[in-house]
């Protein structure tokens, strides 16, 4: 029996078929698939119409560009600088040479002029407002924040500017940035303003206002300087007076207890002298002579009835005594 062959062509059309098949399914299957990092989310897209938001991982949409996704980085904090360029952000942060002044230069409440750089960190919450609202995004940021950091600062003098009213600066900036862009609808919100460096233009205006700074460092080091002295100081005189008020008190109950002890002494033998005074005299004669006497070294006692001569006492030094002083 004879084997059935097709035609070359037609075996060659089959082989055509089936490539495209497999070309085709490839195709379907890459553009149906999509996947969202783990700091996005991913705003889908029918026919360029809003579909759904997905959040992070591996996703199907309708091929062949029916569904389209967008994914928008809503975990990560960005940041917009004013003033001046950040090259390469990292530990050690390169920055540009170019400057910006016409970000930067602000007119003062007090009608002076100062450079004032800073930066805007914020984060995406809405990722559908976000790409739908508002067609020039970082060009409404840049706008609106410089807008308001201007008003801030042409509300104030350039002394409170460059000293303590920088937080106030930052904290009002901030929340009146929020309040704008929530009703623009942008779909982000501003996480922090810091105000990096603010200095008046260069010149004799800015040496003057680098020396009231010096001028402003050494009067806190020296406030500084007597505060620690004073701390040193106060506890260490206090002690000092406390313990002399100690030694007081403890020398004045000493003294009271003395003079008790002796007033109870003296009653004491005030009642006994009231019971016999005649022995009660000569017992405190002789301990007046027991305590006197041995005082006063060698004692001679006469006797007051004697009608002779006064006896002989050899009044003469000691012999030996002038021996020894002879030899030396």
């Amino acid at each position: 029996m004879a084997e059935f062959k097709l035609p070359g062509f037609l075996r060659k059309s089959n082989m055509i078929v089936i490539v495209v098949v497999v070309v085709l399914i490839i195709v379907l299957a890459l553009s149906s698939l999509f996947v969202v990092d783990q700091t996005e989310e991913s705003i889908v897209l029918l026919f360029g119409e809003y579909s759904r938001t997905v959040g992070p991982g591996l996703h199907l949409k309708l091929p062949l560009g029916i569904e389209t996704s967008e994914n928008v980085p809503t975990q990560i904090i960005q940041n917009m600088s004013f003033g001046f360029r950040t090259e390469r952000p990292g530990i050690n942060t390169v920055f540009s040479n170019v400057d910006f002044p016409e970000e930067s230069i602000m007119l003062t409440g007090d009608l002076n002029i100062v450079d004032v750089e800073w930066i805007i960190q914020y984060r995406i919450e809405d990722p559908r407002a976000w790409l739908f609202n508002v067609e020039d995004k970082d060009t409404t940021i840049r706008d609106i924040s410089q807008s308001i950091v201007n008003q801030l600062v042409g509300d104030r003098s350039i002394i409170d500017i460059l000293s303590d009213e920088r937080p106030n600066i930052e904290f009002f900036a901030q929340e009146s940035m929020n309040e704008i862009f929530d009703n623009y609808k942008l779909g982000i919100e501003i996480t922090a303003v810091r105000l990096q460096n603010i200095v008046p233009p260069v010149g004799r205006v800015q040496d003057s206002f680098e020396d009231v700074n010096r001028a402003v460092q050494d009067m806190n080091r020296l406030i500084n300087e007597g505060r620690e002295a004073y701390n040193k100081e106060i506890p260490r005189t206090r002690g000092e007076g406390e313990q002399l008020v100690k030694i007081a008190e403890g020398y004045a109950t000493e003294r009271v207890n003395r003079a008790r002890g002796d007033a109870d002494r003296f009653l004491s033998v005030l009642s006994e002298y009231n019971q016999d005074p005649l022995t009660m005299r000569s017992r405190l004669y002789y301990e007046i002579l027991e305590e006197v006497l041995p005082k006063e070294g060698t004692t001679r006692v006469l006797d007051r009835g004697i009608d002779t001569a006064i006896p002989f006492f050899n009044f003469l030094p000691n012999t030996s005594t002038l021996n020894q002083e002879g030899t030396q």
